[in-house]
């Protein structure tokens, strides 16, 4: 089996070569940046499995380079776990709003941070059972792993697809955020409730991108969590 590569991108050489020997220990192959126009040209170059992102970084912060990894269609559905000294939560918030998987706080343990990147790698890379689900004219492809709004390809990100997926799949039942964490993310991936909200609005967001009505799907539950429910809307 080929060894998923993995790039560290920090301005600190310790922080990297910590990274590089438990990485290696893992199985990865390890590629490293010191900032951000290092590492676009080395995704450029060979687009790496998953990107380990600081938050600050010589000549321009590392929500720059995530802005960027998400506007290109290349490199948009990337896998990105922020990595940061800043634990206030809008910097949190902020972090996953723009695009970000995941982020730990420094210092941080590198069987953790391994742990959750195999979590993010099986819920990006894994093959689902079955070929497409349908709602309307939303359609998820699984194989392909694609979803289409009137026959047009929506954007979003990883987590979003599986997201949604998760969703389809269980529709008219309302689940509370620690159940999403549990069914989406896995049990063993230790993730904060409102990391939930944050990726409902982006889905949110996706969807209405497409046709709002679409939108209204996903329904905010007061006092349990969300629900996906097209029962009430124009769609079947």
């Amino acid at each position: 089996m080929t060894s998923k590569k993995v790039l560290v991108v920090d301005d600190e050489s310790s922080i990297r070569e910590m990274l590089r020997l438990a990485l290696e220990i893992s199985d990865f192959e390890c590629l490293e940046a010191r900032d951000i126009h290092e590492a676009y040209r080395v995704i450029t170059d060979d687009i790496p499995d998953i990107v380990l992102l600081d938050w600050m970084l010589p000549g321009g912060s590392g929500i720059e380079l995530l802005r960027r990894l998400k506007k290109e269609e290349a490199t948009q559905s990337l896998p990105v776990i922020m990595l940061t000294a800043k634990t206030h939560e809008d910097n949190v918030i902020q972090g996953l709003e723009v695009g970000a998987d995941d982020y730990m706080t420094k210092p941080f343990a590198p069987k953790e941070l391994i742990a959750r990147m195999k979590a993010l790698l099986r819920r990006t890379s894994s093959d689902q059972a079955g070929s497409a689900l349908k709602v309307g004219d939303l359609v998820l492809e699984t194989d392909s792993r694609r979803v289409l709004l009137e026959g047009k390809p929506l954007e979003m990100g990883p987590t979003e697809f599986k997201l949604l997926h998760f969703f389809m799949a269980h529709p008219e039942r309302a689940y509370s955020r620690t159940q999403l964490l549990d069914r989406v993310w896995g049990a063993n991936v230790y993730v904060e409730e409102r990391t939930v909200d944050v990726h409902i609005r982006r889905l949110r967001k996706a969807l209405q991108a497409g046709n709002a009505v679409y939108a209204d799907l996903i329904q905010t539950v007061r006092g349990t969590g969300y629900r996906f429910s097209p029962r009430d809307l124009s769609v079947s």
